[in-house]
């Protein structure tokens, strides 16, 4: 057998083993987060239940979902491990406090100019965004036979019913 014959056969195992070495990659990413939880860490579950841990064992896990309500999952039943600023945020809708992450609303305060954008600004002529009065809409059709006039100077194009050969 020739090596072209068998290079289809060798980039086929090779795709097959890249596909499986990633496939247990992610596997022991899994495996690894749900061994890191520990007692009153928030978790989501495969079916999208939020609760936080109460017990962990061996192959299962306690959590508490609510007031008087205890559930034991699977280990494998957990989803994911979230931090705990996520899970208040999902769970108890607090924000996380964005006063260290204040943005400001122009770029003035981030510039050396002396000038303030208020100064800038007024020197702009307004934009009127408004209907157009009556004189106006009255102009508008001047305008109109002006471009038809414009448009009978150029040829018109025919559907190819042209005396041309």
């Amino acid at each position: 057998m020739s090596l072209v014959t068998l290079l289809p056969f060798i980039v086929l195992i090779g795709a097959m083993f890249l596909m499986t070495r990633s496939a247990k990659k992610k596997q022991q990413q899994a495996a690894d987060m749900r061994n890191q939880m520990q007692p009153g860490s928030g978790v989501r579950t495969i079916g999208g239940m939020y609760a936080t841990v109460k017990e962990v064992s061996e192959d299962t896990v306690l959590v508490d979902a609510g007031p008087g309500v205890e559930l034991l999952f699977a280990k494998n039943a957990i989803g994911a491990v979230l931090s705990d600023d996520e899970y208040n945020r999902i769970v108890h809708g607090i924000e996380h406090d964005l006063k260290s992450d204040v943005v400001p609303n122009d770029a003035s305060s981030l510039t050396d100019a002396d000038e303030p954008a208020a100064a800038a600004a007024s020197d702009e002529t307004p934009v009127d965004l408004g209907k157009k009065d009556e004189s106006d809409q009255a102009e508008e059709p001047s305008d109109a036979v002006a471009a038809e006039a414009k448009s009978d100077d150029e040829p018109k194009k025919t559907d190819g019913d042209s005396d041309a050969k």
